[in-house]
């Protein structure tokens, strides 16, 4: 009878573990931090890009002293963008997130607007510590795109755990679970390819 018992208690056990195993108890937590991972080198990226610019400037100030307008927006559209801060605990706030966005858009659209100033000045191309800054900050870009296109799949995959059967459960009766938000296009008609005429 007390082994019957045991047996049966043990059974229980193994049941509840194996359904709560399957409602996403663990997984959500899982996916959660690695959404709030995968930001975080999104962010790491544009810091890398922040930390470039002031040397990618000072080459260009000693060789286009002409275009100091230029120079001095992306100066200030790189202070604005690193004031700009997300808070991981907050990925699910709309308006936080479209802060941070728009920030980096203003930063990018400046760089292109110094990259198209530099096309226009032959002895710029031919600098050797411009082309190197020039081949970074390009590399920095596409890390940027890795970093965001990792951190929107993480999203996505968090954000479908969550509203899922069984998982769905335990988002919402245990964790409060809210769906995060993926990170978006904010330059206007970003869907185009740019038009650079000279």
């Amino acid at each position: 009878m007390a082994r019957t018992r045991n047996f049966a208690r043990f059974a229980l056990i193994a049941a509840a573990a194996v359904t709560l195993s399957g409602c996403g108890v663990n997984s959500i937590p899982s996916k959660e931090e690695d959404v709030k991972a995968k930001w975080g080198e999104v962010e790491n990226q544009y810091q890398r890009r922040s930390d470039l610019i002031p040397n990618l400037v000072a080459t260009v100030k000693g060789f286009a002293a002409q275009e100091k307008d230029v120079l001095v927006g992306v100066t200030q559209a790189r202070a604005s963008a690193s004031q700009v801060r997300v808070d991981p605990a907050k990925l699910s706030d709309p308006a936080q997130l479209a802060q941070f966005e728009a920030a980096q858009g203003a930063l990018g659209q400046s760089l292109g607007r110094l990259l198209v100033t530099v096309e226009k000045y032959p002895e710029l191309k031919s600098n050797e510590n411009f082309l190197q800054l020039q081949a970074q900050l390009e590399g920095t870009e596409n890390r940027i795109t890795v970093a965001r296109r990792d951190y929107n799949l993480s999203v996505q995959a968090y954000n479908t755990e969550i509203r899922t059967f069984p998982a769905i459960i335990a988002a919402k009766v245990i964790y409060g679970s809210q769906p995060l938000q993926p990170f978006k296009a904010t330059a206007p008609n970003a869907e185009r390819a740019p038009t650079v005429a000279f």
